[in-house]
């Protein structure tokens, strides 16, 4: 297949892209490297530096790239600066995939995989979350994927486009060529290593009096490639679907820690700081309908997924400055 990337710079899109490419797919990487790194883009991959803000740039890149599908990782995706700024949240995450699906429609591309988020549930009232399990956003990134969520709804009844959204948890580690490097790094498993590293003063622990067994939130953690080989299963359906991806099985903040410290042979301190505002004792996906739906099965568990950061971290201590 010859397939769009949106966004195929970033930590995950890149991780697919080199995916597709080994499975002998060609490949068009669009990104506006906002976020992303050129480094990190596979040198087979046609690279358009675009931007799915500008209307006529994804108009003119899906003219010239003619695909037979997109995979959209395009977003911005940090949920504080989506407090402070929700009007970047909701031109670019909104905005850009309506020029994005607008574009698909004008020239004919019917297949889409969407890198949708856990974010649209906000808090639920059940600590295993199915696919219909109710949707209540409650922070702006979240609305802007839920609203995204709803346009491919109508965009499929409308004009015939075949999507899979794909809401994914917490995505962690690395292949042996990509890595995590962030603008701005929020995620729990890279901050821990990177004060294994002495690059951070300690691993901060949000809350140690929730109900669960250790006192520490309980979340659903999912390898870069596991997540990758779900949006590869997910481009061949034949009905628009939803899907929720994770291992089922929780890892506390703490576990994380503990397993952090047997993976690096090193001592990480901790900062036991109050909870944040909504933060929810345990997340946990129920992926019964990939694996009925598309044959997705994880492969790797919490100690593999962060054996795998570490090591890339090890060869990449600046990130992509070192990346050859």
């Amino acid at each position: 297949m010859k397939i769009l990337v949106t966004g195929g710079a970033g930590y995950i899109g890149s991780v697919c892209t080199d995916s597709l490419i080994a499975r002998g797919d060609k490949v068009i990487v669009f990104d506006n490297l906002s976020e992303g790194n050129w480094k990190a883009v596979h040198p087979e991959a046609v690279f358009i530096n675009g931007d799915l803000n500008v209307r006529t740039s994804i108009v003119s890149a899906l003219k010239e790239a003619q695909p037979d599908a997109v995979v959209h990782f395009a977003a911005n995706a940090l949920v504080g600066e989506s407090m402070e700024n929700p009007y970047k949240y909701f031109r670019n995450n909104v905005g850009g995939t309506l020029n994005l699906l607008e574009a698909m429609k004008n020239h004919g591309v019917k297949r889409l995989v969407f890198s949708s988020t856990c974010a649209t549930f906000g808090i639920p009232d059940v600590e295993v979350i199915e696919e219909t399990t109710l949707q209540g956003p409650i922070n702006p990134y979240g609305e802007s994927k839920l609203m995204v969520e709803r346009m491919l709804r109508w965009y499929s009844e409308i004009f015939g486009l075949t999507f899979a959204s794909l809401r994914y948890f917490n995505v962690a580690g690395a292949t042996e060529r990509l890595g995590e490097v962030r603008r701005v790094e929020t995620h729990l498993i890279p901050r821990i290593l990177q004060a294994a590293l002495g690059k951070a003063p300690a691993a901060e622990i949000y809350g140690t009096d929730f109900p669960t067994p250790d006192g520490t939130c309980i979340r659903d953690y999912i390898h870069v490639q596991d997540l990758v080989d779900a949006h590869l299963l997910a481009l061949n359906i034949e009905k628009s679907a939803f899907f929720n991806l994770g291992t089922e099985t929780g890892t506390s903040v703490r576990e994380v820690i503990g397993t952090a410290c047997a993976v690096t042979g090193r001592q990480i301190p901790a900062i036991e700081k109050p909870r944040r505002a909504g933060d929810p004792a345990k997340l946990v996906a129920s992926s019964r309908k990939a694996r009925e739906m598309l044959g997705w099965k994880p492969r790797y568990g919490i100690r593999e997924t962060v054996e795998s950061a570490w090591k890339w971290l090890l060869g990449h201590p600046q990130g992509y400055a070192r990346l050859s």
